[in-house]
């Protein structure tokens, strides 16, 4: 469990699964293998499966500790959902409340949970299945969505493609429950945490901003996949819905975090999974902390 401070912020990693994932001419479809050579010592062995050809990816909730709440940004995949057209995320049962446990956290004692888009592998733990029913894992919590990530897939688009159901059994069950709130736009959320919508991967994508006694931290969710796209952010990952808002976004978190000196925690960097950026020129660099 990788453990951070931002001010007096707590932060810690705790992982649902790490391992080989997406060939890389799947994942980006302007794949070049020379960006990769440049950066091999960076990427090998932790982020890229040289046996494989495979990029090596994460799937962990941060854990924040704030004065005053438990928060958790995204919420991995879950256990026991039927996701037949994504075999990694398929009826999974994994110790993932085990490991928060560890970390000392139970399901009753968070606040807050905060999802950067709501993407099969980014709520799954929204839920759990208690006598063949989808109810909240974390009882006593706020659920926080951005309203258009909410709109979104509360539509047809919940229904079809790689992420269909997962508003159904991972999103609905808190909203019926009461414990859903929809943020509208930019705003504070809670705890010196904003919202900052970053649309493009998905239709209401969102960075999350920590800001706390002078120090920044960035929760960058699927704005970028792998490291790489440090040093390409024309790169869009397969899943980009909009590739030039994507892009757009990728962009502006980059310059937010080199400009005001932000830890970037990343959803799938599948090292310690946090950085630093810094710009040479319009050019950006990446250095894992």
């Amino acid at each position: 469990m990788n453990s951070y401070a931002i001010g007096d912020v707590k932060i810690q990693r705790v992982t649902e699964q790490r391992g080989a994932g997406f060939a890389p001419k799947f994942l980006f479809p302007d794949w070049d293998p020379r960006v990769l050579h440049e950066h091999s010592a960076m990427m090998v062995p932790d982020c890229f499966d040289v046996t494989e050809g495979r990029f090596i990816a994460s799937i962990h909730t941060w854990v924040l500790r704030t004065r005053h709440h438990t928060i958790l940004i995204d919420s991995c995949a879950g256990n026991h959902k039927n996701r037949p057209g994504l075999p990694r995320f398929h009826q999974l049962n994994l110790p993932f409340l085990e490991r928060l446990a560890e970390a000392g956290v139970s399901p009753d004692a968070v606040d807050y949970v905060m999802c950067t888009h709501l993407h099969v592998d980014h709520c799954g733990w929204n839920t759990r299945l208690v006598d063949g029913r989808w109810v909240p894992t974390f009882p006593n919590a706020k659920y926080l969505f951005s309203k258009a990530e909410y709109d979104h897939w509360r539509g047809p688009a919940g229904r079809e493609g790689f992420n269909a159901g997962v508003y159904e059994d991972s999103v609905l069950p808190v909203v019926a429950s009461g414990q859903a709130e929809i943020v509208d736009g930019e705003g504070e959320v809670s705890d010196g945490l904003t919202f900052h919508p970053t649309p493009g991967h998905s239709i209401g994508h969102v960075a999350i901003r920590l800001a706390n006694a002078g120090e920044q931290g960035l929760f960058s969710g699927d704005i970028m996949h792998q490291p790489l796209q440090v040093f390409r952010p024309d790169w869009n990952s397969a899943f980009c819905e909009d590739p030039a808002r994507a892009r757009a976004s990728r962009r502006w978190l980059l310059e937010q975090a080199a400009e005001g000196g932000a830890t970037v925690f990343t959803a799938h960097f599948a090292a310690s999974s946090a950085g630093r950026v810094t710009r040479r020129g319009d050019r950006f660099d990446w250095r894992f902390v």
